[in-house]
């Protein structure tokens, strides 16, 4: 394996240990106003409120790693998400300032409004994640001079919206099965009722994907003939969705959320190898795309990169799982809970 194929794989592990972290928070969130009290909102929020800031450093790892080892890439990106991105920056802020302010007074129209604001943020960011993949799929206007040549309005269309709500709804389900296992008593049961729910929604809208996928976006497939072993990530794929079912079912909740998670790993997989060699690909002319050969830093760079990366990536392992350590077990409500 060549360092640019190296970073690729880097990247996507950063990106793949993004979206199971802060995935299961920005789940929380568009759950949050399902909650029918103060306390039980109260409860969703002391579920994540020690972590949810650590779980979003892999975004900033990611977008570090994305400019240092790609950086035409990373310009270009920017170039054709400038506003989107804003917006994405906007609502992971009034995430954070919706879970910190909410609590600093007790009237019930200050803390709605901050409730609504922090479902709202969590909905529209992990909407915006999904477009943004599902535009990667179909290409974007990229010239010979790896400039974007399209508008925003052009990056709206109908699949990466399909895209960015089945994003929303694998969220969903993923934080309402990490509530299940956090809270107890009368809410843990209706939190039951809303994984079936989320589950339910997230299999119409994966499947209607799937279709769309095989449909609009056939350049997906043409790794798998080069790569066989990638239909083992699909058969994964679609083993880790049936267990989260059989799994509640069973009453393993534990067991459900490794399979959501695991569900996450595999789609990121499969987007992945749908993508490569292409980081961004040209939806005027193949040659145009920008893949990880055409865009990448030089190799003594990558290199450097690679051993500053073995270095530090079992302290964030180990940091990670520490706080998670730490912080397990059931949400008590305290003195100086959120």
């Amino acid at each position: 394996m060549d360092l640019n194929t190296l970073w690729f794989g880097l990247l996507g592990v950063l990106l793949t240990g993004y979206a199971i972290l802060d995935g299961f928070d920005l789940g929380v969130g568009i759950l949050h106003l399902t909650a029918r009290t103060d306390e039980e909102r109260r409860i969703y929020l002391n579920s994540i409120g020690p972590i949810w800031d650590g779980n979003e450093v892999w975004l900033v790892t990611f977008g570090g790693a994305l400019f240092a080892a790609f950086p035409e890439a990373y310009a270009t990106a920017f170039s054709a998400f400038y506003l989107p991105f804003m917006a994405l920056l906007f609502a992971l802020i009034s995430r954070a300032v919706s879970i910190e302010f909410r609590g600093k007074h007790a009237s019930p129209l200050w803390r709605k409004t901050w409730d609504v604001a922090f479902c709202g943020a969590s909905a529209l960011a992990t909407f915006l994640f999904g477009v943004a993949v599902g535009d990667s799929m179909l290409g974007i206007p990229i010239g010979a001079d790896k400039e974007f040549a399209g508008t925003v309005l052009g990056l709206v269309r109908p699949y990466p919206m399909l895209i960015g709500l089945l994003a929303v709804s694998l969220f969903a389900m993923h934080g309402a099965i990490y509530l299940y296992l956090k809270t107890e008593g009368d809410l843990q049961k209706r939190i039951h009722e809303r994984i079936w729910r989320s589950f339910g929604t997230f299999m119409a809208l994966y499947m209607l994907a799937t279709i769309f996928t095989l449909a609009r976006v056939p350049s997906a497939l043409h790794n798998f003939e080069r790569l066989p072993w990638a239909w083992v990530v699909v058969v994964a794929s679609v083993l880790a969705i049936a267990n989260v079912p059989r799994a509640l079912y069973l009453g393993r909740p534990m067991q459900a959320f490794v399979s959501s998670c695991a569900t996450i790993v595999t789609l990121n997989m499969l987007f992945g190898v749908a993508l490569f060699p292409n980081l961004i690909a040209s939806s005027l002319d193949p040659a145009y795309s920008l893949t990880v050969y055409n865009a990448a830093s030089s190799p003594k760079t990558l290199a450097i990169m690679r051993n500053i990366a073995l270095i530090g990536m079992p302290f964030v392992v180990a940091y990670t799982g520490t706080i998670y350590w730490v912080f397990r077990g059931k949400v008590k409500l305290g003195a100086h809970s959120y």
